[in-house]
């Protein structure tokens, strides 16, 4: 990868075919997503508003003009003891995997959810044998703390769902403070 020419930005509204692009193709081969119906453009669209809305980061890579991936951090859980930690989802233009996008993509997402004041990350892995996604997210702190077996089907077949997590900042070390909107925890689940 040139990694001169990459660029990691904030997500623009204009950002939008190419993310449903990327994400439809996921959900039609991949198991990163449970989804089995791409969702529209439209859909995308007020998923990433929510995620904006709330102040958290949600970022493409662009090279040459082009989104090539995104990745985002979105509330975990909406119950308010939840609120200080965060789920990511990062997905990659098939023909561009390998390439250390996601590595750049995600370790942006960790640095500024960090900033944030957020203490923890959790991945949700779809297949426990999605090697290159665990892979990255070992590569950067993560660790598996769980197995839910079986708990989608997709494919014709059971699929494993692998939790990781990871601190952010300081952690679980000291009492957090409460700066950011989006952890006041005034959502019900």
């Amino acid at each position: 990868m040139d990694a001169e020419s990459l660029v990691i930005r904030p997500s623009r509204d204009e950002d939008l075919r190419a993310i449903t692009a990327i994400y439809g193709y996921h959900v039609l081969h991949g198991v990163a997503s449970f989804e089995e119906i791409p969702p529209e453009l439209a859909e995308m669209a007020q998923r990433r508003r929510q995620i904006v809305e709330h102040g958290l980061p949600y970022l493409v890579a662009e090279r040459r003009g082009l989104v090539l991936g995104y990745c985002y951090a979105s509330v975990y859980r909406t119950r308010s003891a939840y609120r200080f930690t965060l789920e990511d989802s990062i997905y990659i233009d098939a023909a561009e995997v390998g390439r250390g996008i996601g590595r750049a993509l995600l370790s942006a997402v960790i640095e500024r959810s960090a900033k944030l004041g957020y203490r923890q990350m959790v991945a949700v892995i779809g297949g426990s044998d999605q090697w290159p996604s665990i892979r990255l997210h070992e590569r950067l702190g993560f660790t598996q703390t769980g197995l839910l077996p079986a708990v989608g089907f997709k494919f014709g077949g059971w699929i494993d769902t692998l939790l990781m997590q990871r601190g952010l900042g300081p952690s679980a070390t000291s009492l957090p403070l409460e700066a950011s909107p989006s952890m006041r925890g005034d959502e019900h689940a």
